[in-house]
């Protein structure tokens, strides 16, 4: 980005107009899927986009642009959109693809790569924490794991710079706020951005509600927001002082005992040979 913004409805206006870059392996898995096309199914195909969360977000802003006017309800989940657009014509619209990997500076991209690999670890929790809930939909929950740290990703993509003076300032300072070292640097958090960036798009009202961390009082919302507070405190291992708390909060949204949250986690039997040890 080479002209600077001022004020979060400039840079939401910028963010929104890019145009998404995939990951390389992405592009790969949809060019290799292309090859079977009349064999592949509408589940298949929305397996591929959702290991990534920028096509997962083409994907869902083309449903929301290309809508039809006798379609009264918004489509929430890629397989749905997937379905309703046809694999074929799919392919057709998603042909082309700017590899994330081509596209960024390597410490740009190892910045970004971090985030998206933080979310897809929150959108599998968000997942099978909704199974387990017998969420009647449980990839509306995933995926909002999956987006809710988009506005981060597009940073790293299209602000690079200002993503990394973010990253130096929460390194001095770990005690340091996310949003409060977003605000220091753009004068607005991300969250308050994405929301502009995802109404934008006019993306499904329903996805902007369960990445909304203000509606943790429902169940779906927290589920999508612990899952998310999860992979980033576990980022680096499982020993950050605020995963205990996570651990609590985790127990009694599943209600369940903390011992139990650890087992799912894998976490129990690796303590007990620890011990051992």
């Amino acid at each position: 980005m080479n002209t600077p913004l001022s004020g979060i409805e400039s840079w939401a206006a910028f963010l929104a107009d890019r145009e998404l870059p995939v990951l390389r392996h992405t592009a790969h898995a949809l060019l290799a899927a292309r090859e079977r096309m009349d064999r592949i199914d509408v589940r298949e195909l929305a397996d591929i986009v959702l290991h990534d969360p920028m096509m997962t977000a083409r994907v869902l802003r083309f449903s929301a642009a290309h809508r039809g006017r006798r379609q009264l309800q918004d489509m929430s989940t890629v397989e749905h959109a997937v379905m309703m657009l046809g694999v074929e014509p799919f392919f057709r619209h998603f042909a082309e693809f700017e590899l994330i990997e081509n596209h960024m500076n390597p410490q740009a991209l190892l910045g970004l790569l971090h985030v998206v690999r933080r979310a897809q670890r929150a959108s599998h929790y968000a997942l099978e924490w909704a199974v387990w809930r017998c969420d009647l939909n449980s990839e509306e929950v995933a995926i909002a794991a999956l987006l809710h740290d988009l506005a981060e990703m597009l940073l790293w993509c299209w602000a690079p710079e200002a993503a990394l003076k973010v990253q130096a300032l929460q390194h001095a300072d770990p005690a340091l706020r996310s949003a409060d070292a977003q605000t220091a640097v753009l004068g607005f958090p991300l969250n308050a951005l994405q929301a502009l960036v995802c109404r934008n798009w006019e993306l499904p009202e329903l996805l902007l509600t369960l990445m909304d961390d203000t509606c943790c009082e429902k169940p779906r919302v927290k589920n999508v927001k612990l899952a998310v507070d999860l992979a980033r405190h576990s980022a680096h291992g499982w020993d950050d002082p605020a995963l205990p708390d996570d651990f609590r909060a985790i127990a009694r949204l599943m209600n369940v005992d903390e011992d139990s949250v650890r087992v799912r986690l894998g976490l129990l039997a690796a303590e007990r040979e620890e011990k051992d040890n």
